[in-house]
């Protein structure tokens, strides 16, 4: 069984063009399925947006502060008075900093950038597959990525992912480029967006690099020096790219700077290595929630659990049969064969991924795994177009029907998790497809038209559920800190520590249960108490109009209290004070003015220390503190600070507190006495 590849290895490079600029080579459907693909795509990602307000609060008030100073936007500060940094790189801000300068402070200012980059993402995947796999194979693999649950979810939401997909996959784009002719320029330009990556959501960006640099060193069309020599100026230009902005950042005198959220010692270097490193695969990180088993047990089952299956693991079993399939049917190929080349990149990006996910035991959400679905939409693309091309073969026949039958067959399982969710879906799924598979071991019989009717009812029986939970995702909004995209789902956790239902463990900090994420995502979803939960909770389990908010999201002041931190705003540093990010964003996003978030998103992060909040206080920075509530006024972290515990006993020993709109606050100009 031989493969008629797209393009022989070592041929001319494919002719250049502008990409508006028809291909003279494609058929003529091709350009017009395309143009369905991106408008179908930013039709899903637009349409109802703004349902979901400020999304993740958290983020939403960074942008709003980057918006306000300039200072803010560069170091991603939370508060425009820049008192401490997000617990990220900032590249994924800088978007919706621009965006909210422009077009002022808005749910969609703030959204939109991240829907446009998915829209982006899904063409540049297009374009990947298709330059050496046809146009067919795009189209399938742009289809999967844009209707891929949790890529949904995330290009309609304001985490950095959205940005970090779009980076990678053009990343990937690059390296197709460069693998043509051994291209220096396009390897270079490879690392830099890998970089830039990096910039977006730190060592994550750097999980493709095994794929790249490994496939690259195998099948560049020239010398082993000069792919080495090639190589290190794509690692130099990744370093470039994405270590200015930290060598500046580590360079400034801390006292010219922001505090550097989600580290101990002010450090952008302990972040990158510790918090957001090392410490995601070994569960040590300090100041974190959770930590070590506290998200669940680990292995390669994990991606296809109650919690992360439906999000994101529709096609994940089919690829991997593929890529196992397309490696076979190239095994005997010359070292610079396109055909295998593609499958090793994106074959490589997604056994990295997923091998990294499913054993790393520090902080995992559910939604990290978008990062998974490129490499899978473009695994499914490329196998099936194979296959389909070697279909007169008995062995591709039938292994082509055992992938749709056996995609239709985990379909119905992952569709039978949430029963109260379209029952009829998952019969007509597991008909269609195993009849559609049945009907492929005879496919090469059939008339052309019939063969392609055959492929299409396969075809929308392996989409038929992702699809549904995709749109029951724009169906419902989404907020906090950990989203998750369809319906409710039975047996999925709640969160760190323990699954749902009735008695299941919520987070934990230094012991003392806090909230659990129960504001942290559907608005229409299951029970706030008791019962199968998804990770995403309904939005009225949140907290109330009036409650600062939560460890995962943001509350909604009440006007009173908005009014009463708006009175004399220009006479203060920071209008108040609140211990936790997300108390502090609610309070800051209703006022527009900025909020002292004490101890950072977790409330663990020694900044302020409870001498620098008493110099505040004495400065007249602060006007008001807002109680946080729960023990001791506030959380701390394992291992981290519990200077936050100790500024909420200090402001409630010398202060008298007051309730306004429900919410109970502290004057810090007005001390016990005075």
């Amino acid at each position: 069984m031989t493969l008629p590849a797209p393009a022989e290895p070592g041929a001319a490079p494919l002719p250049r063009r502008r990409f508006w600029q028809p291909d003279p080579t494609a058929p003529r459907w091709a350009r017009p399925a395309l143009v369905l693909l991106l408008l179908s795509t930013a039709l899903l990602y637009l349409w109802g947006l703004g349902a979901s307000g400020w999304a993740n609060a958290y983020y939403s008030a960074a942008a709003q502060a980057g918006a306000t100073s300039w200072k803010a936007m560069f170091f991603g500060s939370l508060d425009a008075a820049n008192a401490i940094t997000v617990d990220k790189t900032p590249a994924a801000l800088w978007l919706m900093d621009l965006s909210v300068r422009v077009f002022g402070l808005s749910s969609w200012s703030i959204l939109v950038p991240e829907a446009l980059a998915g829209v982006a993402a899904v063409g540049v995947l297009y374009a990947t597959v298709r330059r050496w796999f046809g146009p067919g194979a795009g189209l399938l693999a742009g289809a999967i990525l844009a209707t891929t649950p949790v890529a949904v979810l995330m290009f309609r939401f304001n985490n950095p992912d959205a940005l970090l997909v779009l980076l990678l996959v053009a990343a990937a784009y690059a390296v197709t480029r460069a693998l043509e002719q051994a291209s220096t320029k396009w390897l270079i330009l490879a690392g830099a967006l890998v970089g830039f990556g990096f910039l977006t959501k730190m060592l994550q960006a750097f999980l493709v690099l095994p794929a790249f640099a490994v496939v690259y060193l195998l099948a560049a069309p020239t010398g082993l020096r000069r792919r080495l020599v090639q190589l290190a100026a794509a690692g130099a230009s990744m370093v470039v790219a994405g270590g200015w902005w930290v060598a500046i950042v580590a360079l400034i005198p801390t006292a010219y700077r922001p505090y550097i959220g989600g580290s101990q010692h002010n450090s952008i270097i302990e972040l990158t290595l510790g918090y957001n490193g090392f410490g995601r695969l070994t569960g040590a990180e300090t100041g974190s929630v959770g930590g070590m088993n506290g998200w669940g047990p680990t292995g390669w089952a994990r991606l296809f659990n109650a919690e992360i299956g439906g999000q994101v693991a529709w096609l994940l079993p089919a690829a991997l049969v593929l890529l196992a399939a397309g490696l076979w049917v190239t095994r005997t190929a010359t070292r610079t064969d396109r055909a295998r080349a593609g499958l090793l990149v994106w074959g490589g990006w997604l056994l990295v991924t997923a091998g990294t996910f499913s054993f790393m035991q520090g902080i995992f959400h559910a939604y990290y795994t978008v990062a998974l679905a490129p490499a899978i939409g473009a695994l499914a693309g490329i196998g099936a177009t194979i296959l389909w091309r070697l279909r007169e073969g008995l062995a591709a026949r039938v292994l082509l029907a055992l992938t749709v039958g056996g995609t239709a067959v985990w379909s119905a399982v992952l569709l039978g998790r949430s029963p109260g969710f379209q029952p009829w879906l998952r019969i007509a799924v597991l008909v269609g497809g195993l009849a559609a598979a049945a009907v492929l071991v005879a496919v090469h019989r059939l008339v052309p038209l019939a063969s392609r009717a055959v492929a299409t009812v396969a075809l929308l029986a392996v989409l038929a559920g992702p699809v549904s939970y995709a749109l029951d995702t724009v169906a419902t909004a989404h907020r906090g800190a950990i989203p998750s995209a369809g319906p409710v789902v039975i047996g999925a956790r709640r969160g760190p520590g323990g699954p749902g239902g009735p008695g299941g463990p919520g987070l934990f900090l230094n012991g003392v249960p806090v909230a659990p994420p129960l504001a942290s995502g559907r608005q229409n979803g299951g029970p706030q108490n008791g019962g199968p939960q998804n990770t995403s909770e309904p939005l009225n389990a949140g907290p109330p109009t009036g409650a600062p908010g939560g460890l995962l999201d943001a509350g909604t002041p009440s006007a009173e209290l908005v009014t009463l931190l708006n009175a004399d705003r220009g006479a203060y540093r920071w209008v108040a004070a609140s211990v936790g990010a997300n108390n502090a964003a609610g309070a800051q996003l209703a006022t527009g003015a900025p909020v002292l978030a004490i101890g950072g998103f977790n409330g663990s992060d020694p900044s302020p220390t409870l001498a620098q909040f008493q110099q505040y206080v004495a400065q007249h920075a602060i006007h008001y503190f807002i109680s946080a509530g729960g023990p001791g006024g506030g959380p701390g972290g394992p291992g981290g600070s519990n200077g936050s515990r100790q500024i909420a006993q200090w402001v409630a020993a010398h202060f008298t507190a007051t309730t306004v709109g429900g919410t109970t606050v502290y004057d810090l100009t007005r001390p016990n006495g005075s």
